[in-house]
């Protein structure tokens, strides 16, 4: 018997290798180039990359906006209620500011995400269901601009899951979609 740690003897590098090796090596490279095709085209025509705009644009810039936003939204005991179609949320160390907000149903609106000091990262939520949510990274130093549209009212969490320090645990933010009147 012999051992697969025994290094091979003779010449074994000139053997030729079994048919049934080369049929198996065939189908796994014909398969592998079906899956890079697959995948580069999938890439380019589905459905699946993210929505929405990104622009430069530096923290000042952003906390501007925001503060522009909070100043002509209306500011009720549920959050303030956008003067158009427009909400601004910017991430910084460990709240999101332009938070909480009360939105109608029905009604698209262009989400701005920004951050202020590191990266964090949107995760929206159903209060309902809280295995549905949406994700999205937000950088200092860019502005994502992404439309939604809510169907259902009730209220929605914006949670941090990108660790961005020890306060991290409580960054949570909420909006509430009210029914269209």
């Amino acid at each position: 018997m012999t051992s697969p740690i025994d290094p091979p003897e003779g010449d074994w590098w000139s053997e030729s290798v079994n048919r049934r090796e080369t049929i198996w090596l065939g189908i796994a490279g014909v398969w592998s180039l079906f899956l890079f095709s697959w995948m580069s085209g999938w890439v380019r025509a589905g459905d699946q990359n993210p929505t929405g705009d990104t622009y430069e644009i530096s923290p000042e810039q952003f906390r501007e906006k925001v503060d522009q936003y909070k100043e002509a939204a209306e500011e009720t005991d549920g959050g303030y209620v956008p003067a158009d179609e427009h909400v601004y949320i910017a991430g910084q160390r460990f709240q999101w500011d332009g938070l909480p907000a009360v939105l109608e149903t029905g009604t698209q609106y262009q989400f701005h995400f920004s951050s202020y000091d590191v990266q964090h990262a949107t995760n929206i939520r159903p209060e309902h269901n809280l295995s549905a949510q949406m994700n999205f990274d937000i950088l200092p130093g860019y502005e994502w601009i992404v439309p939604m549209t809510f169907d259902e009212p009730g209220e929605y969490h914006v949670i941090c899951s990108e660790f961005c320090g020890d306060g991290h645990r409580s960054m949570h933010g909420t909006f509430t979609v009210v029914d269209d009147e």
